[in-house]
């Protein structure tokens, strides 16, 4: 067993003062998004590990926030039933320099390009599919939310256009069949916690000219997770369900969904809830047969109550967000354990991994850090919760261990 000393946040960042509920960072890895519980959203540069800009996004609490259309808009979703597209924030090497969060004002809120209204009782937040280069057959992005009347049911709808492509995705004859031990009535898989929407892994490529297979995946109030597919054609709306199918259902929690994290590369899912459970999903079957093998792996650990679960660009590791407010590494093979980061005095409702540049940078770019330092900073977490706190932690590669 491991004498070292616990490690410490790399930095904390303290431009909120209130609960820190949602976490995004920019995928060149020079911004971190965080919103918190009053619907403020602030942009920290990770070179100046500072705040840039900082705006009242919502009027109630932040579920999502993530940018796309290549780093030009940014989405926020939030618990007042709205989702806004935003201007991306130009930084200036000036502002960037900035010291302090006094320098942060309205004024400084980006320009609002478009909002919609959503159903955010679930507090399930989107789900955002930007098109592929290799992908002709959806020229659009497409955003999964709950559905606007059904909170088990999901919606997907197309942008900027805001047209519903599919609508009721999931089991409409089901909508008011069980009754919770709390008195509620409800579907027999209770609402949406939380879903996750995704091209199908090609794992041998064709030279056919078929679309690739358009999955829906969502998590659930009972614990259970359930995987869908397009069966409608590209670009042709559907009503009540129709037009997807099945693929698998897995129920490996005995209490609500939590969180759901899934790779990168759409292998495999996460899930965490209240007990002291991990579910992994295997996202590459087909199979919609009865009898077909359970899709799903449930590992236990040894800390029930997790709020919040994401895994790295690799795939070999995830970090999950404890209640205590401890952070747990683990590989996502074998689930054996790979430290506990300590800093938050309460539960850690966020988290995320910054992403692996090395693939993308090269020695002697126009800017002030080597190739070393951006690979450093791509091994961040960070992580946040409702102290109010953003912490980022400079991890190992775990190459060995994992």
């Amino acid at each position: 067993m491991s004498t070292e000393a616990p490690p410490s946040p790399l930095h904390v960042l303290r431009a909120h003062t209130n609960p820190v509920t949602t976490l995004f960072c920019s995928d060149d890895n020079e911004r971190i998004y965080s919103g918190d519980a009053k619907g403020r959203v602030v942009i920290t540069s990770t070179r100046s590990l500072r705040p840039t800009v900082s705006w009242s996004a919502h009027t109630n609490a932040l579920l999502g926030i993530e940018e796309f259309f290549e780093n030009k808009q940014v989405l926020t979703h939030g618990r007042d039933n709205k989702i806004h597209v935003w201007e991306c924030p130009v930084e200036s090497m000036p502002s960037i320099r900035k010291v302090g969060e006094a320098t942060l004002t309205e004024s400084s809120a980006p320009t609002l390009c478009y909002s919609m209204d959503v159903n955010a009782l679930n507090y399930c937040r989107f789900s955002l599919l930007t098109p592929s280069p290799d992908i002709e057959e959806e020229l659009t992005v497409l955003l999964a939310v709950p559905n606007l009347v059904e909170s088990s049911l999901a919606d997907i709808w197309t942008l900027p256009s805001m047209q519903r492509l599919h609508a009721a995705v999931g089991d409409p004859q089901n909508t008011s069949s069980t009754v919770f031990s709390d008195g509620r009535s409800g579907t027999k898989t209770g609402i949406i916690m939380a879903m996750h929407l995704f091209y199908a892994l090609q794992i041998f490529p064709s030279t056919s000219t078929a679309p690739r297979e358009l999955r829906l995946l969502c998590a659930y109030e009972d614990g259970g997770v359930t995987l869908r597919r397009r069966v409608a054609l590209p670009g042709i709306r559907t009503i009540e369900g129709k037009g997807w199918e099945t693929i698998w259902r897995s129920k490996l929690h005995v209490e609500s969904v939590m969180a759901m994290s899934v790779s990168k590369d759409s292998r495999f899912a996460l899930t965490v809830s209240a007990d002291n459970l991990i579910g992994k999903y295997d996202l590459t079957s087909g199979q919609t047969e009865i009898n077909s093998p359970d899709p799903g792996t449930v590992f236990r650990i040894k800390n029930p109550g997790n709020g919040a679960i994401s895994i790295r660009d690799d795939g070999r590791v995830c970090a999950a967000g404890g209640w205590d407010g401890k952070v747990r590494l683990y590989s996502t093979r074998s689930f054996k354990s790979l430290g506990t980061l300590v800093h938050h005095k309460q539960s850690c409702q966020a988290l995320t991994f910054a992403y692996d540049v090395r693939s993308a940078v090269k020695e002697g770019n126009d800017d002030d850090m080597t190739l070393a330092e951006k690979c450093q900073r791509g091994r961040w977490l960070i992580t946040a919760g409702k102290d109010t706190r953003v912490s980022i932690w400079a991890l190992m590669s775990f190459e060995k261990t994992s």
